[in-house]
């Protein structure tokens, strides 16, 4: 009986702390929580304050608890920094951080005010948006393929991505300082990775994707 309440409570802290999940997982996928690294499985929860960082060759998707759904190219990774939900469905709160790597990043059902990326030079704010992200060292290119989206250096210098194709380039100068501009004829997007890789792209609700909830397996995502 005690170990039956344990393992309810377990479970409740797990499902509030639980954010999303893995829906698809190419190789070699890792999370990384302080200094414990284990590989991510499909059906696996992500949390909050974790890393997922994919390898050479691999690739990810993870769709949140609102639905918003994030890819990640080879050998990239970002950190869930902060979630304050609005109820079951939606955030009040989110932000994530990315690090190295290509991403495509799609809005779920929270209010679109409630996203907030950031990269190393960067932060990027949405409007009912699909983006393709590259984030490298010295520079991030912000690619508009659905919505709007406004983006930002660290010194608030800004421009609007609000058609199909606009994109947003942020180039580092050194000493804390960078520059940003805008073309309407992006070098690269993210629609290369997807068709490397079957569904990595596809657009899913979390409800339509998730494995009955197993504390015994997947105890706090982890």
């Amino acid at each position: 009986m005690a170990a039956a309440a344990l393992l309810g409570m377990a479970g409740k802290a797990c499902a509030e702390n639980r954010i999303g999940e893995a829906v698809l997982v190419q190789k070699d996928v890792l999370r990384i929580a302080g200094a414990s690294t284990s590989p991510i499985s499909v059906g696996d929860g992500v949390v909050r304050d974790e890393t997922v960082r994919t390898g050479r060759d691999s690739a990810a998707r993870l769709v949140m608890i609102d639905s918003t759904n994030l890819s990640l190219g080879a050998n990239a990774s970002l950190t869930l920094d902060r979630t304050v939900f609005n109820d079951e469905t939606s955030y009040r709160d989110i932000a994530i951080r990315l690090g190295t790597g290509a991403f495509r990043f799609v809005t779920g059902h929270s209010e679109k005010t409630a996203y907030k990326i950031n990269t190393p030079l960067a932060t990027i704010g949405v409007r009912g948006t699909i983006l393709d992200i590259r984030s490298q060292r010295g520079e991030t290119m912000v690619v508009l393929q659905e919505g709007a989206s406004r983006v930002c250096t660290l010194t608030f210098q800004c421009i609007e991505l609000t058609q199909p194709g606009d994109t947003a380039i942020i180039t580092s100068t050194g000493n804390g300082r960078s520059t940003i501009r805008k073309t309407g004829n992006p070098s690269w997007s993210f629609a290369a990775t997807c068709t490397s890789t079957s569904g990595l792209c596809t657009v899913t609700d979390l409800a339509s994707n998730a494995p009955p909830q197993d504390f015994t397996g997947i105890l706090c995502g982890r």
